[in-house]
Order: C-alpha cells, then sequence, then structure tokens
C-alpha cells in the first residue's frame, strides 16, 4: 500500500512544526547559538526563537544566562525573541531548578542562592525592558519561575490547555523570581488610583493557596495572564501566532515599558493580610508555617513596612522577594517541604 500523503490544506501552512509521523524530519531552523542548557534559532524571518533544553525545562543557571544572551541577540539582530519549547515538550517550563540549587543549599551557600534569585530578576528584567517585543509561547504547565518567565514578556500567546501558577507555597517559598513584584506592579496599574487593596487581595490569595489555571481563560481571570494577552486553541500554532505578534508589535512601533513607579498599601495592607492569617491559624485552616511564609508574601505584595501610599521602584520588591526568600529557605519546615518535593514530587503540608 502506498503512504497516504499528508494534507496539503492551507490551513496546516500555519503549522510550521506539526505532530509528526514516523520518520519524519522536521526541520529545526538555523541555530544562532548554543549551550548545554538553551538553544537560541531562527527560521529566517527575523525572530529568534529560544527553547530550553533542560528537564522539564526548569529554569537553573545556565537557562538565565542564556536567555539574557538571546535578549541581547534580539536586540542586535532581530525583530522580536519568541520563547518556543517545540511541540515534543509536554510543559513550557515547570520552574526553577531545585535540584540545581541542593549542593549549595545543603552546604549553607545561600550566597550562591542569592545570587541566583539576583540572576533570576536580571533575565526578567532583560524581557521586560527589551528594546524588542519578547513572546512567550505557553502551553502545558509554566509554574513558578516558569510562570513569571512569562509574566515578564511583552506578550504571551498561550494554548487554551495551559496551567499557569505561581506554586512556591508548596515548597516553603514565595516566588522570588519576580513574581511577587510584577503582582504588585499589576495591581498598582489596574487600580488606576483606586484603592490598590482589592487587586492585591485576589493576587495574594492565588500566591498563598498556590493556586493554578485550570485553562487559560482562567489565567487571565487569576491575574496570571495579561486580558491583552493571546489564546489559541490549537497548540500546534503557537510558534506561527508568537512569530506573528512579535514582527506586528515590532513593525507597529513597540517601545519597551518605562520601569515602572509602584504604589504600595504598604504598614496597613500588611496588618490587612495578617489579621486574616490569624483568623485562619486558629481555626486550624494553616499551619504555622504557613502563616509564615503568607506572611512574608504579604510583606512584599504591600512593598515593606512603609507608609502606604509610598512610591517603590521595581529593585526595591525585587529586594524584598530576595530578603524573605533566603529567609524561609534557612527555616527547617521549608526546608523539609523542599526535600518532599524533591523525592515524591508531592508538596508537603508541615
Amino acid at each position: 500500500d502506498e503512504f497516504q500523503q499528508r494534507s496539503q490544506l492551507p490551513v496546516y501552512d500555519r503549522q510550521p512544526y506539526r505532530d509528526q509521523v514516523i520518520g519524519e524530519q522536521p526541520d529545526m531552523g538555523e541555530t544562532v547559538f548554543e549551550t548545554d542548557d538553551v538553544r537560541a534559532w531562527t527560521t529566517g524571518d527575523d525572530v529568534l526563537i529560544l527553547s530550553f533544553k533542560s528537564k522539564a525545562n526548569a529554569i537553573g543557571a545556565g537557562v538565565l544566562d542564556g536567555t539574557i544572551k538571546a535578549v541581547k541577540e534580539a536586540e542586535a539582530n532581530f525583530k522580536g525573541l519568541v520563547l518556543w519549547q517545540g511541540n515534543a515538550a509536554a510543559n513550557f517550563s515547570v520552574g526553577a531548578n531545585l535540584a540545581e540549587m541542593l549542593p549549595a543549599f545543603m552546604e549553607g551557600k545561600f550566597d550562591v542562592i542569592g545570587e541566583m534569585i539576583n540572576k533570576f530578576h536580571e533575565a526578567g528584567s532583560a524581557l521586560k525592558y527589551a528594546q524588542v517585543p519578547t513572546v512567550a509561547a505557553v502551553k502545558g504547565m509554566a509554574l513558578g519561575g516558569g510562570c513569571e518567565f512569562q509574566m515578564h514578556c511583552s506578550h504571551t500567546v498561550a494554548a487554551l490547555e495551559s496551567y499557569i501558577g505561581l506554586v512556591e507555597m508548596g515548597v516553603g517559598l514565595l516566588p522570588a523570581g519576580g513574581g511577587c513584584k510584577e503582582l504588585a506592579v499589576n495591581a498598582a496599574e489596574n487600580a488606576q488610583g483606586n484603592d490598590i487593596f482589592p487587586f492585591l487581595a485576589k493576587a495574594f490569595e492565588n500566591v498563598a493557596m498556590a493556586k493554578v489555571s485550570a485553562s487559560a481563560l482562567e489565567a487571565k481571570e487569576m491575574g496570571m495572564l495579561k486580558w491583552s494577552d493571546t489564546i489559541v486553541f490549537n497548540s500546534f500554532e503557537l510558534l506561527h501566532v508568537a512569530k506573528a505578534k512579535a514582527i506586528g508589535m515590532y513593525e507597529g512601533g513597540y517601545r519597551p515599558p518605562l520601569p515602572a513607579q509602584v504604589k504600595v498599601v504598604g504598614l496597613p495592607g500588611i496588618a490587612n493580610f495578617k489579621a486574616n492569617l490569624v483568623n485562619m491559624l486558629q481555626g486550624k485552616f494553616i499551619s504555622e508555617h504557613d502563616m509564615e511564609i503568607a506572611s512574608r508574601v504579604a510583606d512584599t505584595l504591600c512593598g515593606g513596612e512603609v507608609v502606604a501610599g509610598s512610591v517603590v521602584n521595581e529593585d526595591w520588591l525585587n529586594d524584598l522577594e530576595l530578603k524573605h526568600f533566603l529567609a524561609l529557605l534557612q527555616m527547617q519546615k521549608s526546608q523539609e517541604r523542599i526535600a518532599h518535593m524533591l523525592q515524591t514530587n508531592k508538596p508537603l503540608r508541615n
């Protein structure tokens, strides 16, 4: 029997990398640079594509360095940068590479981990303030650091079946790759001069409960995707739409945002969150360590112990993330949660 040819319908032109049949070798474009952790490549249309090569696309030091380098390459020679992991990858990224942090963590080298958090912030800022549009093409899970990466991009194109959330609470930590900072920035922007607290309260609930969206639509409701982000129904069209979006933004006169000046709710906001947490603790809904982490999330989202209405910059919020992340990392109960996650892939409640 003759093999049946692939359908030549024009609708498939939007899918440069379709579901493969046995023996088929897709053209994987031209490599611009490649390391052990990332590959930056192009299909010849003025867009640089960055794909992670790490296990489960986890984000470690090599991925962070590769991302910063890719942004510089895109600014110099391309119209945009797309983060896309390929059709074969089940997930966009499951988050920061905890296993990579383990040796430093076991030896108590918290300064090394602090440097990695700073590198996370540097990569986030590179994506957010790049001179060309940066577009995340997301499908499957975008958790923790993976979620933070797409939050910093100029635009996200997400497959409908995308499961997005900041889940660091499950390992006894708080989002420290710029996630809390971006939620504080977005809450202040969305409030448009009105009371910021209601917008922060939703963000706080999502982080404190380690909520993950059941779809890209729900991710918009949760504030993990922007309302302006694009949702596609067919994940094989992700790359096409993301590249078209990047070129369209560039040709439309894209300019990066100005560095954010963030109005924060400060001490009254922290007090408000802590009052609710005390009630939950007394009602046995949360553990004492849950309260410890959630209090630190509240402190970060509210901009620290400052007067309500104070204006801070992104570095201030990043520093709060770093301070609380390192403090939690040194607590035994957080260490137990991390070890449990690495051993069983399930969160521990202690």
